[in-house]
């Protein structure tokens, strides 16, 4: 049996849940997220416990079994605290700007990148960390990893838009290696 999916999920006071048809509907202060429940397995609400279990011992519904859990409680999670991304940008002249809903981000083109955030997505920019929050955890981390796309940073200077805290493994230049200092 599955670990994942034979831990209960409790629901946490201010959240309500329910089941539609094959849907599943979590929401919290105005804000609400939307699983679809697979056929293979059932989801179960009982006093303040949600159970998930599968309808059959196939390889498939093994699979969907732990999956369909953690996607139950990352909805309530979302709708209840939020999740969050942080990108860091770095370089001379590098900046973002928040106008609205669209994140505007100057990092060495001719032209400024706009991304407009998708419904529920909010941007906060402080000095040269672009914040990202929503309560969709998919979606919070594909819209960071589409910011991050504009301007991946590169191997030599470390500029451009990353993850904050994440690691850029530096190249050598050519000038430093054609020195002889380093290499031995």
């Amino acid at each position: 049996m599955s670990r994942i999916g034979r831990n209960i999920i409790e629901i946490p006071e201010g959240v309500t849940v329910k089941i539609e048809k094959n849907d599943f509907l979590a929401t919290c202060d105005g804000k609400t997220n939307k699983i679809e429940i697979h056929p293979l397995t059932d989801v179960s609400i009982s006093d303040d416990i949600i159970k998930v279990s599968r309808k059959n011992e196939t390889k498939l519904a093994k699979s969907v079994h732990g999956l369909i859990r953690s996607l139950i409680f990352n909805a309530i999670q979302g709708v209840k605290d939020g999740f969050c991304k942080q990108l860091e940008i770095v370089g001379v002249g590098y900046r973002a700007t928040v106008e609205d809903d669209v994140l505007k981000l100057k990092v060495g083109f001719s032209h400024e990148v706009e991304y407009k955030a998708p419904s529920g997505i909010s941007f906060e920019v402080k000095k040269n960390i672009i914040t990202i929050s929503g309560p969709d955890k998919q979606l919070v981390g594909q819209v960071a990893a589409d910011i991050r796309a504009v301007k991946k940073p590169e191997p030599y200077k470390g500029k451009g838009i990353k993850y904050v805290g994440e690691k850029i493994i530096r190249k050598v230049g050519k000038a430093v290696k054609a020195a002889g200092i380093g290499a031995e």
